[in-house]
């Protein structure tokens, strides 16, 4: 299983990263919002890369952006292969891409607590985080379907609904195919 949420993960949360991107650019052309420069900032604090003022170099940018987006859909990989699927498994993994920001931010100095920020700010990147967040998990949910119900779904079809007494899957029975 950890073999393919791995790259399925990749390719899932790559796919989130271009679809957010993209989403960031169309919008960033009706308000005017200037690019980000936050997550060459975090990578250059993080792997004690030279820091420069002003406009940060695009690859770095780049590099931290989509790199991340990528690694994280990992995570999101594991979710729907161990059966956490679907639009409140997208939900609670786009609480999960946010966390993760917020603390690489903070830790590293870069950023504030989104409580500081202005509102209009907050929900335009709470926007673009759900984007990401979605269509990772679409696309990690379509791969993982390919390999049947994940064992948390088998589990769940034993006896609909939570019941106490249902007892977990036999051994054999609790990884996927």
């Amino acid at each position: 299983m950890i073999r393919r949420a791995l790259w399925q993960g990749l390719v899932a949360g790559a796919a989130g990263g271009v679809v957010m991107t993209l989403g960031e650019k169309m919008e960033q052309a009706v308000t005017g919002r200037p690019d980000s420069h936050v997550p060459a900032r975090v990578l250059q604090r993080l792997t004690g890369l030279p820091e420069h003022p002003g406009t940060q170099p695009l690859p770095v940018n780049w590099a931290m952006h989509f790199g991340q987006a990528a690694l994280l859909g990992v995570l999101r990989s594991i979710m729907a292969q161990s059966g956490l699927r679907g639009p409140v498994a997208s939900a609670e993994f786009t609480v999960v891409r946010l966390t993760n920001d917020q603390i690489l931010e903070n830790a590293t100095g870069v950023g504030a607590p989104p409580t500081t920020w202005p509102r209009a700010e907050l929900v335009v990147d709470l926007l673009h985080k759900a984007v990401y967040g979605f269509v990772t998990g679409a696309v990690a949910d379509v791969l993982a379907a390919r390999n049947g119900p994940g064992p948390g779904e088998r589990h769940a079809a034993r006896r609909p609904g939570r019941r106490a007494g249902s007892g977990p899957l036999p051994r054999e029975d609790d990884h996927g195919r």
